[in-house]
């Protein structure tokens, strides 16, 4: 059903969705130099596979804070499903179901979380965006534990949204329309206050472990778990928020340096092949995620579309592995991986 390259995915994805619709997802900030560098960035890490290695049995599964997952890929929060497919954030939880992994719901999503929730019996993790008002964000994480979810994701690089122009004169006019038909719920608030203080306020008060998604700088990374974070995400938003930020995946062997083991470390941006996971995880990452990848491919088929994207990732994961000799998603060797900046 799904192009094999990215790009053809994306373009049919745009030939089935409204113009607004594909440049809400699409988009980047500014000079959207980030969007482009993400993807890019990936290549100025090579694979140096070894040999001699049995690879008849390949063990592409892992575990994200404790919860088994069936290989290391899940998906990142992405508001507003529903204008990639009717179905929207139901028909991307029971995919995540059938493939085993989990799905992260954004605060901006298309469907009440209760539903989603309850559309599938596969874990899942919530994706929060902060308030100013501690009364609204504590509402917003009790809800969230009250429907099952087993995460509390943070958005720490929100304080205000960044600054885009493509398309972004019609959003308004759309996104009202949509929000009186009961497409999708009005979008959330932020939170300019959104401080180590704070962090650490949030984080105790819930039972539920929280993940820090956004974190660039290796002090960051490092005075996370201090704060109640048992995780942090590198990421730089899909170059949605601060254009010209440094690639996730360059960023990622300094945060997995300041994280020293004391957190579990996850990265995403511009994910787009079975290789890009193996980069990932040589360089630290206990997994990656994925984003506009399953919009396209959600866009495309819908449920079966967002499966069949993440069977290829399986397979090209799998294939990645034993043609780099590494038989465990576990215990990849660094050393299969090493900065283009060499040669």
């Amino acid at each position: 059903m799904l192009p094999t390259s990215a790009i053809e995915m994306e373009m049919a994805a745009r030939d089935r969705m409204s113009a607004v619709a594909y440049a809400f997802y699409a988009s980047g900030s500014f000079a959207e130099t980030s969007v482009v560098e993400n993807v890019t960035a990936w290549s100025r890490w090579y694979v140096r596979p070894r040999m001699g290695v049995d690879v008849q049995t390949i063990n592409a599964g892992t575990t994200i804070l404790g919860t088994p997952i069936s290989m290391p890929v899940f998906l990142a929060p992405c508001g507003f499903n529903n204008l990639a497919h009717e179905e929207g954030e139901l028909a991307v939880a029971r995919a995540c179901a059938k493939a085993g992994t989990v799905q992260v719901l954004s605060s901006a999503s298309g469907r009440d979380p209760h539903e989603v929730s309850n559309a599938s019996d596969s874990p899942k993790w919530y994706q929060l965006y902060a308030d100013n008002d501690p009364a609204v964000t504590d509402e917003r994480v009790a809800s969230a534990a009250e429907a099952g979810f087993e995460a509390i994701v943070i958005t720490v690089d929100t304080p205000q949204l960044g600054v885009r122009y493509r398309g972004i004169a019609d959003f308004e006019a759309f996104f009202n329309e949509l929000i009186a038909k009961k497409i999708v719920t009005p979008v959330t608030t932020f939170c300019d206050r959104l401080d180590w203080t704070e962090l650490e306020r949030i984080a105790s008060s819930t039972d539920l472990p929280v993940v820090l998604k956004g974190v660039l700088h290796p002090d960051d990374a490092r005075r996370a778990p201090d704060h109640g974070a048992s995780a942090v995400i590198v990421s730089n938003h899909g170059g949605r928020q601060m254009d010209g930020s440094i690639p996730p995946i360059l960023a990622l062997p300094d945060i997995v340096e300041a994280a020293d083991g004391h957190i579990e470390v996850y990265v995403d941006g511009g994910v787009r092949t079975g290789v890009d996971v193996l980069r990932a995880l040589a360089l630290g990452a206990r997994a990656v995620l994925i984003g506009r990848p399953y919009l396209w491919a959600l866009a495309i088929g819908g449920e079966a579309g967002v499966t069949e994207l993440l069977e290829r990732f399986r397979g090209e994961i799998t294939n990645a592995m034993a043609l780099a000799g590494q038989t465990d998603a576990q215990r990849i060797d660094p050393s299969i991986v090493v900065s283009a900046s060499k040669y």
